[in-house]
C-alpha cells in the first residue's frame, strides 16, 4: 500500500510530498513523489505514533478495577483516538492477587499480538508512605519473592517497575535490571545520595518528575535534583498544567533535553469517556474539567491524553513541533528498548503513524499499517 503525505515528520525532520510504502505492517520505503503515484492521500501532518509508558485506564475502565484482557482492549481503543499506538498499561499499588491477574492479562495480550500493548508498568507497591499520593496505604509493602517472580517473568514484554529506593535495597534493583526490568524511581522521599546509588545500581528512569518525590531544595537536592542532574536517566512528565508548573516543565526539558524527557498521561479511566466519578480502593476520584481529585482536593492521576500533552508542550511550553512529538514517540521508544522499531517513520520500522490537523488533534491513527481510528 502506498500513502502520499504532503507533510511528513520522520522523527528527524519535516519533509514535503513523500510516498510511504507499507508491507506486512512495516515501512518498506519513504521517498519523494506525487499524490498520483499513491493509493491513499493523507491530509495533514503525518507523524510517528505516540508511546505512553504510564496508562492506568481509559474508556471508562481502570486496569486495577478490571485486570483482564477486555479492559486492555477498551483502554487501547480509548487512547488510539488520541494518537497512542503503543502503551504500557499501568497497575497502581494493589494486593498480590490483583497484580497476578494483571500479569496474566498482559501475557494474554502479548500472546494474542494485541496492537499497542507491549508490556506492563507496575507503579508500586514498594513505595514511600509519605509520598504515596492515592496509592492505597494498606497495600504499600516491602518486596517479596512473589513480586520478584512476577516482575521478572519473561512473557510480559517490557516490564517497568516504579519503586522508592529508600525501601528497596540496591542489590534488588540490580537483580531486577539484570532480568531486563526497567526500574523507575518515584513516590519516594529518598535523599539525593540514595537516588544516585539507585541509578548506579541500574535504575533507568523517574516516574512523573516532580510529583510525589523529594523536592530540590537549597541544602538538599532530593530526588528531583538527582533526576535533573543525571544525563542518562529518562523522566516521565505530565504536561496537563495541573501536575507541574509550565516553568518547571521548561526547566526539565532544558536540563534533560527532549532525548530524556518523555510525555506521559498518567491517565485514569475518565480519558476517552464521559465518566465523571470513579471508585478506586474506597476513594471517589472526580473529574472537574481536566483535573482529577479525591476528597480534600489531592490530585488523583490525570484526565490527560497524549494529543493534548503534545499540543500543550508546543503551544504553552514553546517547544518546537519536532521536539514535542519526539518526547511522545522516539524518546519513550528508546526508554522501552524499541528504538529500532518504533518512534520513527523509517524503513524497517513498524507502520505506526498519525495524521494530525493544524491544531495537533488526531484525524487518523494507524497501527501496523491498519487504520484503527478515523475522525
Amino acid at each position: 500500500m502506498r500513502y502520499f503525505a504532503p507533510q511528513l515528520f520522520d522523527g528527524k525532520s519535516i519533509k514535503t510530498n513523500q510516498i510511504m510504502t507499507i508491507e506486512n505492517g512495516l515501512i518498506t520505503s519513504i521517498s519523494p513523489g506525487q499524490d498520483s503515484e499513491a493509493d491513499t492521500l493523507l491530509k495533514g501532518l503525518v507523524t510517528p505514533g505516540y508511546i505512553d509508558v504510564q496508562v492506568n485506564g481509559g474508556g471508562g475502565v481502570l486496569f486495577n478495577n478490571q485486570p483482564n484482557i477486555e479492559a486492555l482492549q477498551t483502554m487501547s481503543r480509548a487512547h488510539q483516538q488520541f494518537g497512542t499506538t503503543t502503551m504500557l498499561p499501568t497497575l497502581i499499588t494493589d494486593d498480590m492477587e490483583i497484580m497476578a491477574r494483571a500479569g496474566e492479562a498482559i501475557q494474554q495480550a502479548i500472546y494474542n499480538n494485541m496492537p499497542s500493548v507491549v508490556g506492563v508498568h507496575f507503579e508500586g507497591p514498594h513505595l514511600s508512605q509519605p509520598k504515596k499520593g492515592i496509592h492505597p496505604e494498606q497495600h504499600i509493602r516491602h518486596i517479596s519473592d512473589q513480586e520478584l517472580a512476577l516482575f521478572t517473568r519473561q512473557d510480559l514484554g517490557v516490564v517497568c517497575v516504579t519503586l522508592a529506593p529508600e525501601n528497596v535495597p540496591c542489590d534488588i534493583i540490580k537483580e531486577l535490571v539484570k532480568n531486563n526490568v526497567k526500574v523507575c524511581l518515584g513516590h519516594s522521599n529518598a535523599s539525593y545520595e540514595q537516588t544516585m546509588l539507585a541509578i548506579e545500581a541500574g535504575a533507568q528512569g523517574f516516574t512523573h518528575l516532580y510529583n510525589a518525590m523529594s523536592p530540590l531544595q537549597s541544602r538538599e537536592a532530593g530526588m528531583v535534583g538527582a533526576a535533573l542532574l543525571d544525563d542518562q536517566t529518562f523522566c516521565g512528565l505530565i504536561v496537563d498544567h495541573e501536575h507541574v508548573d509550565s516553568a518547571s516543565c521548561q526547566l526539565a526539558i532544558k536540563c534533560k533535553s527532549s532525548e530524556r524527557i518523555m510525555l506521559v498521561t498518567d491517565a485514569m479511566s475518565h480519558v476517552g469517556s464521559d465518566q465523571i466519578k470513579l471508585q478506586f480502593s474506597g476513594m471517589d476520584i472526580t473529574r472537574d474539567g481536566n483535573k482529577l481529585t479525591i476528597e480534600g482536593g489531592r490530585l488523583a492521576g490525570s484526565a490527560l491524553d497524549m494529543a493534548s500533552a503534545v499540543k500543550n508542550t508546543i503551544t504553552h511550553l514553546g517547544s518546537p513541533i519536532e521536539q514535542a512529538i519526539n518526547m511522545a514517540s522516539f524518546t519513550p521508544a528508546n526508554f522501552i528498548g524499541r528504538q529500532k522499531s518504533k518512534g520513527r517513520l523509517s524503513v524497517g520500522f513498524d507502520a505506526d503513524w498519525l495524521v494530525l490537523d493544524e491544531n495537533f488533534q488526531v484525524n487518523k491513527t494507524f497501527i501496523a499499517g491498519q487504520c484503527v481510528y478515523s475522525n
